[in-house]
C-alpha cells in the first residue's frame, strides 16, 4: 500500500515538474530572476510584505538589484503562458461541465502619482452604503470554479483596464480567448454541454450574452432588483384576438418589472431546495424573457436593429444568510432557454460558487503580496500579476502532496482538503528542482554620487477615462468621419 500511494502522489509532482519547466520557456528576459522571484513567493514564511524580502530567502539567489531589474525590464510570453494554463486539467463543476468565473479585483494605488493609466476603482467603505472611489489599477480576473465549498480555482487570464478601454469589451475579447485556448488545449470537446460563464451584477448579462454569440459559452449573471424586462411578442393569432382593429405589430410583450410582483405572472419553472446555509431555497423561473434596448449607452454605436436577446429570468429566495442579516431575493439571467426544474437548480447553485473568487482574491492580496509592490509603471505590475497568477498555479499542482502543517491553535485537516495559504507552508518541501541558471558573480555598481540629485523629475498622470463617449445619436454622427 505504501508503494502504491507513493505512485499515486507521483503524477501530480510530474505534472507540477512539467508546467516549471514550460513556465521556464514562456520567460524570453531575465528569466532566471523571474523564475526565483516565484519559488521565493512560495517558500516565504508568512504573508508577502514587500518584494525585497523575498531576497533574503534561500531560495533566491540573487540580489534586490536584480529583483527590480526584472519587474522593470523582463519579459514574459503571456501568449504562450495563456495557452499553457488553459491546457492544464481543469477542475468541473455544475454536473460535470466548465465554468468560468469573471470578476475585477483593484491593485489600489493612491499616492502613486508618477503611475500611468490609473483609475478610479470602486470600493466598500467601512460604513453602510459608503462607497469609495481610489485610484488605482483595475484588472479583469478569469478562473474556473470546482464544485462543492472550497476556496480554490484555477485562474486562467488577468487583463488590466485601461483609461481608454470599454470594460464589456475588454472582458468580452479575454473570455473568446480564454474559452478559444481551453478548445486548442484539448479541455473542451463539441459533445460537451456549453462552458457557463458567470458574471456578478457590474456586467450587462444580455449584452455580454450578444457579444459572446457564436462561442459554445452560456452566460449566466445578477441582475439589479429595479430592472424592467419584456416577454416575449405575441403570435399574430394572439395579436389579432387582443387587437381586431389591427394596427402596428409589436416588436416586445409586455413588461416584467422586478420591483412589481403583479407584473410577473405565473413562473414557467419554480423549485424548492432545503440546503445546510442558507435554509429552504426557493427559485422561480420566467423562460424567454429580454430587455428593451435603446440606441443609447451601450448600444450608441450599433447600426441598424437592435436585436432580441433572450433568455430565462430566475429569482432565488433563501431563508437566512451564513453570515447573519436579512436575506434578499437574488435575481439572475442566463443566456439559455427551456430550462427544466434541474437546470433552474443547477444555474443558481453555480452563481454562489463564484464567492470562491473571493478567496482567491484575498489570498493573492494578504498572503502572496499581490498589491504591496510600490511599482511606477503598469508594465511591472502586469509582470508581477502574472508571477502570482503562476505560483498560485504551483500551489494547486501541490494540493494533493502537501502535509498538514498547522499552528496549535488550527484545527486538523485532511490533506486534500488544506487552503491554499497552509499548502504554501510546506511547498519547501516539494519544490522540483528548479531549471533557474546559479549567478554569476559580479560587484555592485557605483551607484549615484553621494551628494547629487535627480535631474530628471518622473512625469505625474492624470487619473481617469481619457475617452468619452457619445451621449447621443446626433453626437455620434458628428464624431463620425
Amino acid at each position: 500500500m505504501s508503494l502504491l500511494h507513493h505512485d499515486v502522489l507521483r503524477e501530480p509532482f510530474a505534472e507540477a515538474s512539467h508546467f516549471r519547466e514550460d513556465f521556464f520557456a514562456c520567460l524570453t528576459m531575465r528569466r532566471d530572476e523571474l523564475f526565483e522571484l516565484v519559488d521565493a513567493l512560495l517558500c516565504a514564511d508568512g504573508p508577502v510584505t514587500s518584494p525585497v524580502d523575498l531576497t533574503l530567502l534561500a531560495e533566491h539567489r540573487r540580489g534586490h538589484g536584480a529583483l527590480y531589474d526584472a519587474l522593470n525590464h523582463g519579459c514574459i510570453d503571456i501568449v504562450g503562458l495563456r495557452r499553457t494554463l488553459a491546457a492544464l486539467p481543469q477542475p468541473r463543476a455544475a454536473n460535470d461541465r466548465l465554468v468560468l468565473a469573471v470578476d475585477v479585483s483593484n491593485w489600489l494605488r493612491p499616492d502613486a502619482e508618477c503611475s500611468p493609466d490609473r483609475l478610479f476603482c470602486h470600493t466598500y467603505g467601512r460604513g453602510r452604503d459608503q462607497n469609495l472611489m481610489i485610484p488605482g489599477w483595475p484588472y479583469s480576473f478569469v478562473a474556473v470554479l470546482e464544485s462543492g465549498r472550497t476556496s480554490w480555482c484555477q485562474l486562467l487570464d488577468a487583463v488590466r483596464l485601461g483609461p481608454a478601454d470599454d470594460v464589456a469589451e475588454i472582458t468580452t475579447v479575454q473570455v473568446r480567448r480564454v474559452v478559444e485556448d481551453l478548445i486548442a488545449g484539448g479541455r473542451w470537446r463539441e459533445d460537451d454541454p456549453d462552458i457557463l460563464v458567470v458574471f456578478d451584477a457590474g456586467y450587462d448579462a444580455p449584452r455580454m450574452a450578444y457579444l459572446l454569440d457564436g462561442l459554445p459559452v452560456e452566460v449566466l449573471g445578477r441582475m439589479r432588483s429595479d430592472r424592467v424586462m419584456r416577454r416575449p411578442a405575441p403570435s399574430l393569432k394572439q395579436y389579432a384576438e387582443a387587437y381586431p382593429r389591427g394596427g402596428r405589430y409589436p416588436k416586445h410583450g409586455k413588461e416584467f418589472r422586478f420591483a412589481k410582483p403583479e407584473t410577473w405572472g405565473e413562473p414557467d419553472v419554480a423549485t424548492v431546495q432545503v440546503t445546510d446555509r442558507y435554509g429552504t431555497a426557493q427559485a422561480m423561473a420566467w423562460d424567454r424573457l429580454h430587455p428593451r434596448l435603446t440606441t443609447r449607452s451601450a448600444w450608441i454605436d450599433h447600426d441598424g436593429a437592435l436585436p432580441i436577446i433572450e433568455g430565462t429570468l430566475l429569482r432565488l429566495e433563501v431563508d437566512r444568510l451564513p453570515g447573519g442579516g436579512g436575506p434578499l431575493p437574488l435575481w439572475l439571467w442566463s443566456s439559455a432557454t427551456g430550462m427544466t426544474g434541474a437546470g433552474v437548480d443547477l444555474r443558481w447553485q453555480a452563481f454562489l460558487r463564484r464567492f470562491d473568487l473571493e478567496h482567491t482574491f484575498r489570498l493573492i492580496k494578504q498572503t502572496l503580496g499581490w498589491t504591496r509592490p510600490k511599482l511606477r509603471t503598469s508594465q511591472a505590475a502586469d509582470r508581477w500579476t502574472w508571477l502570482i497568477i503562476v505560483a498560485h498555479t504551483q500551489l494547486r499542482f501541490a494540493r494533493p502532496l502537501a502535509e498538514d502543517i498547522r499552528r496549535p491553535w488550527e484545527r486538523p485537516t485532511k490533506p486534500n482538503r488544506l487552503v491554499p495559504a497552509r499548502v504554501r507552508r510546506g511547498f519547501r518541501n516539494l519544490r522540483p528542482h528548479s531549471p533557474a541558471r546559479a549567478p554569476k558573480p559580479t560587484r555592485p555598481g557605483p551607484g549615484r554620487p553621494g551628494g547629487s540629485k535627480n535631474q530628471r523629475p518622473a512625469t505625474r498622470y492624470d487619473v481617469g477615462k481619457t475617452v468619452r463617449r457619445p451621449e447621443s445619436i446626433i453626437e455620434r454622427n458628428r464624431t463620425r468621419p
